[in-house]
């Protein structure tokens, strides 16, 4: 991949995720922009459900709750054919 492959951001967070993300940081031993890469990299390729849970679009009493929608989705997703 050569650097024209590459796009910059900004993001902003609360003071509170910013100090827990340096501390995921320097435990993990990667830099911020490699944390938030991946995630980013990880969260596009997730289907709708798994976005909309993350970005809170759906109410979810409990996480009973959500843990039978995730294996419902996923009965249905192996029904397809789709991992």
């Amino acid at each position: 991949m050569t650097t024209d492959d590459r796009a910059t951001m900004r993001i902003q967070l609360r003071a509170g995720a910013k100090d827990r993300l340096e501390s995921l940081c320097r435990d993990r031993g990667m830099t911020q922009i490699a944390v938030m890469s991946r995630l980013v990299d990880w969260f596009v390729e997730q289907d709708d459900l798994i976005q909309g849970l993350v970005l809170r679009h759906f109410n979810v009493a409990d996480e009973s709750e959500l843990g039978q929608i995730l294996i419902d989705r996923m009965i249905e997703q192996s029904r397809r054919g789709r991992p």
